[in-house]
This record gives structure tokens, C-alpha cells and sequence, in this order.
């Protein structure tokens, strides 16, 4: 019979090292992962979808507020209010501003917006505004998550099918579960060299919608912007597949390059950009086809004009049969058909948003609750805004009106006196 194997001491001390050293890499691991910088409350309860209003108020008056200083329009979905700070992105209830879910990380939230009832928020590491959540808007649970190059700022949008992600050299198109459909413009490693149309290009704006992706760029060499129409999900995502692509010829003015234009709209296979007033010629909108190729030209309404150039910082809203956009100066409504101006409204605040079929825009002292199709302003409800005269971005839950001022969002109700801020 074979004698049993005797542990020797050595034996001992070489496991008990190996237990260390795997202790000690898992530390490691832990340490630098991102789930230790990551604090992460879902709601106790998932909040209710809100119901559609079925009227406007009469009377509106302010129910709590909080600070979104990363946001400058509001973020909601069905169920929550979206705010974000830092790098926290918090789901408010509507009725009472009352943080419901919470989702912080030790890095910085670059931008949060909402698309697909949920909240989809994005934060800065080493590679730039890369490391994306999506957060279910009515518990906060994750839903999924995605890292890929990005520049080091970027703005996001959702256009009910994609979120866009720009920067000023690389933009990207995700789907509702965050899989990227389209890779556009600078690539650090690209798999398939030459697989861009064009490199070197800084892009200046752009707007998307489920079969048309619109970009602006300054591309080198070129005396003006060019103006770029894709495929929003071709067959290879890092392959782009070009639909049409031209130097904008209206934006060669007499005196020189024109600056500043910007891409308003992307409906169905028409595009619109705004064209700064240049010399004798007026500022106007530019209507492009799917290919790129120009189309018409309309005058914008000079009373709806400003001295500064036509901000971004609020979205196109889509109000029944027109996209309602604020000009920095006035609201301007544009034909969902051909995008030609139909009606504007001199010294408006911001591009409104829809409740109970009616547009409500913001308008010094109150919102005026507008026939989307004429621009007709059915009344006026006044709204304190003391103390505050910059732009407001307007947004509907249920029967909340959510106002964002600065770095404020500031919930109004029907018939409710006002309560102590919530969510600060």
C-alpha cells in the first residue's frame, strides 16, 4: 500500500503566497473598476406613467424645483423628470420633485437625454464623453450600457428611433439597446483605413430622423460648409453610406465665407439649415433634399430675428402639423410637409412644448397656450419667473409643465400653492 503524500512547508507557504497575490489582484481590480466608483439607488417602487392631459390650466403656479446645471432643456420621460449634475443623473417624481432613483459615478456626466422612456446619460473618462447608461425612467435600473471613442465634448439627441452623440470631429447613432448603427468622422484606430468619406472635417451640427442622418461640416480646403446627408443605419456601421454630400453654395456670400449656419431639421427626405443674414441678404432657411442638393430658400420673418446668431441650446419640438423653433429672438413654426415657415411669434422664449393638442410657448410673464397649425394664441397663463429673463425650455408629464431656467428646472401645476424646492 502507497504511503499517503506529506505536505511539506514549503508547500504551505507557496499556497498561502498564491492566496495573497490573488487577494491582492482582485483588490486591484476592484479598485480601479468602475462599478467601486459607481452608486447606483433604483426606485422602491417604479413610478406611474403619467396620463395624457386632456386640458390645458387656466392657472399654473410653481410646485418645487431643483438644479440641472448639465442639462438646458428638460429631460422627462413618461414617469420622471430627468436631472443631472456633476456626475449624477437623478429621476424626479413630477408631482412633488422628490428624488425617486439616483445613478452617480466618480466621472463626469457630459450630457443626459431621454429616448425610449428611459434616460440615457454619458460620462467622461480618458477617451472622452465615451462611457454610456441607459437608465429605465421609471425605477432607474440599467438597461444598458456602451464605451467607444468620443471627443471630449459632445451634445446628444433623439429623434424617436436613434440618439445621435456629436462631438466636434467623430459623431455616433445608437439604438434603443445601445449598439451603435453609425460611426461618422475622425477614427483613432480604424479597422478599414480609408472607410470615412472625408478626414480632417469639424463638424458643426446636425440633426437625424429613422432614415436620414443630416450633417454640417468644415472640411479643409473648402471655402464654406458642407453639407452631408447618410444612411442612419447602413449595413456596416463603421462603413458610412453617403446619400449626397455638397458645399453649401448659399453660405458663399459676397463678402465671404457665411458662419454660423446651422442644421434645423431632418423630415423624411428634406433637410433644413439656417442661413445667416449676410450683406443685403436676409437671414433664412435653406431646404435641401435627401441627396444633399438644395431645393428653396424662405425668408425668416425679420421680427423673429436677433442680433446674436441662432442659438442650439433648445430642441425643434413636433407640434401636429409644424416643428416649433425658437430663434433666440422668437418662435418660428415650420411646415412638416416642406419645412416653409408658416407663422412666427415675436419675443417668445423658447420652442414650447405640446399639452392637450396646443403648443404652450414661453413668453415673458406667462406660456401662451398656441394653435399649433396658425399660430393663433388662444390665452396666456401667468407664470412668476422673477428674478430670471433668459431662455426657457419647456416640457409636459401629465398635467406638470416643466420649465428649465438656467440651471433650473422649475415644475408648475394647476390651482397648487407653492411648496418648499424639492430635489436640491
Amino acid at each position: 500500500m502507497l504511503a499517503p503524500e506529506r505536505r511539506r512547508r514549503s508547500d504551505l507557504v507557496a499556497a498561502a503566497l498564491i492566496l495573497v497575490l490573488t487577494v491582492l489582484a482582485l483588490g486591484v481590480v476592484w479598485l480601479r473598476s468602475d462599478a467601486r466608483g459607481t452608486s447606483y439607488t433604483p426606485a422602491e417602487s417604479p413610478l406611474p406613467q403619467a396620463n395624457n392631459a386632456t386640458s390645458v390650466p387656466t392657472s399654473l403656479a410653481e410646485t418645487w424645483r431643483a438644479s440641472s446645471p448639465v442639462t438646458t432643456s428638460p429631460v422627462t420621460t413618461g414617469s420622471a423628470v430627468i436631472v443631472g449634475s456633476g456626475g449624477t443623473v437623478d429621476g424626479l417624481n413630477p408631482v412633488d420633485g422628490s428624488i425617486a432613483w439616483s445613478y452617480a459615478r466618480d466621472r463626469d456626466l457630459c450630457d443626459v437625454t431621454d429616448a425610449w422612456n428611459t434616460a440615457v446619460a454619458v460620462f467622461r473618462d480618458d477617451r472622452g464623453c465615451s462611457q454610456v447608461t441607459e437608465l429605465d425612467g421609471a425605477t432607474g435600473s440599467r438597461t444598458a450600457q456602451r464605451t467607444s471613442d468620443a471627443d471630449n465634448e459632445i451634445r446628444t439627441s433623439d429623434d424617436g428611433t436613434y440618439v445621435t452623440s456629436r462631438g466636434d470631429t467623430r459623431m455616433e447613432l445608437w439604438r434603443s439597446d445601445l449598439v451603435r448603427t453609425l460611426e461618422y468622422g475622425r477614427v483613432d484606430a480604424p479597422v478599414n483605413p480609408g472607410s470615412q468619406p472625408r478626414s480632417g472635417c469639424t463638424l458643426l451640427s446636425s440633426a437625424s430622423n429613422s432614415s436620414r442622418v443630416a450633417v454640417l461640416e468644415q472640411c479643409p480646403g473648402e471655402g464654406a460648409a458642407r453639407l452631408t446627408t447618410l444612411n442612419p443605419a447602413p449595413k456596416d456601421s463603421q462603413q458610412p453610406e453617403v446619400y449626397g454630400s455638397s458645399v453649401v453654395a448659399a453660405l458663399e456670400g459676397p463678402a465671404g465665407t457665411i458662419s454660423g449656419a446651422t442644421v434645423l431639421v431632418a423630415s423624411g427626405d428634406r433637410v433644413a439649415l439656417t442661413i445667416p443674414a449676410s450683406g443685403a441678404s436676409p437671414a433664412r432657411i435653406g431646404i435641401y433634399d435627401g441627396n444633399a442638393e438644395p431645393v428653396a430658400e424662405f425668408d425668416i420673418p425679420q421680427q423673429a430675428v436677433g442680433t446674436d446668431p441662432f442659438p442650439d441650446s433648445q430642441p425643434i419640438v413636433k407640434a401636429a402639423s409644424v416643428f416649433s423653433w425658437w430663434t433666440g429672438a422668437g418662435t418660428v413654426a415650420l411646415r412638416l410637409d416642406n419645412l416653409a415657415p408658416t407663422w412666427s411669434f415675436p419675443g417668445a422664449l423658447g420652442p414650447g412644448a405640446v399639452m392637450a393638442g396646443r403648443l404652450l410657448i414661453p413668453v415673458p410673464g406667462g406660456i401662451a397656450v398656441v394653435d399649433a397649425a396658425t399660430g393663433t394664441v388662444d390665452h396666456t397663463i401667468a407664470v412668476d419667473r422673477s428674478g430670471y429673463t433668459g431662455p426657457v425650455g419647456t416640457a409636459v408629464v401629465g398635467d406638470v409643465v416643466v420649465e428649465q431656467r438656467g440651471d433650473s428646472i422649475v415644475a408648475l401645476s394647476s390651482n397648487q400653492a407653492p411648496t418648499p424646492s424639492a430635489g436640491e
